[in-house]
């Protein structure tokens, strides 16, 4: 028989299993029907970063899945997907936060820009005038630019990040009120600095009076 200390246990249960399970199929429910249901990711945040593998994009920011989308192009530039994007989670999934992460030996400071072209045209057999850039889109071109603009290799790492944030703060589609920031991920180090500040350059080198 049980005892009157279980019995008065059950009764101070009563309730409890039952709301904390309703408790986990709502939580299921929302996870998978966030976008329907319009709840922002958990820290309304948009990370645009290179596709270099070397970056761990969650674990450098102290993210954990669910708290934010995240976009991966080659050098994380801001180029008209990433406006798409970004336009699209800023005014209509509540994103208030956008950040950049570029990082030190990308690839796209690896070749000078007439090699890069020249292995494009290449593979594309001659000349890159009649090639889609966009498959679902034929009609999207690039207009007078080349196409070492719509490459966009980088000479200086902090230069392009800054240029970056910069790009998506004056884009009329982002919101004002959105709050954009960049970051350089050094892959020697395996840490975040901001922009333009190179610590290294600065303490290995006596300073004079």
């Amino acid at each position: 028989m049980p005892s009157d200390e279980h019995e008065r246990g059950r009764e101070g249960g009563n309730g409890a299993v039952h709301e904390r399970v309703d408790a986990a199929v709502e939580e299921r429910d929302d996870w998978a029907r966030r976008r329907r249901k319009g709840i922002p990711t958990d820290e309304r945040l948009l990370v645009v970063a290179c596709m270099d593998e070397r970056i761990p994009v969650e674990a450098a920011l102290g993210l954990e899945l669910g708290d934010a989308q995240v976009y991966r192009n080659a050098g994380g530039k801001v180029t008209d997907d990433v406006i798409r994007s970004a336009a699209l989670t800023t005014n209509f999934f509540e994103t208030e936060e956008i950040i950049v992460v570029n990082h030190t030996d990308c690839g796209m400071m690896s070749a000078p820009d007439d090699a890069v072209v020249e292995g494009l045209e290449a593979q594309a057999g001659g000349s890159l005038d009649d090639v889609e850039l966009d498959p679902s889109l034929p009609e999207l071109d690039i207009g007078d630019a080349s196409i070492a603009e719509w490459v966009r290799m980088t000479d200086d790492i902090d230069e392009a990040c800054a240029a970056q944030v910069a790009y998506l703060e004056d884009h009329e589609l982002i919101p004002d009120d959105v709050t954009v920031t960049g970051y350089v991920y050094e892959v020697e180090s395996g840490e975040l600095r901001r922009p333009g500040e190179r610590v290294a350059a600065q303490v290995n080198e006596r300073v004079e009076e």
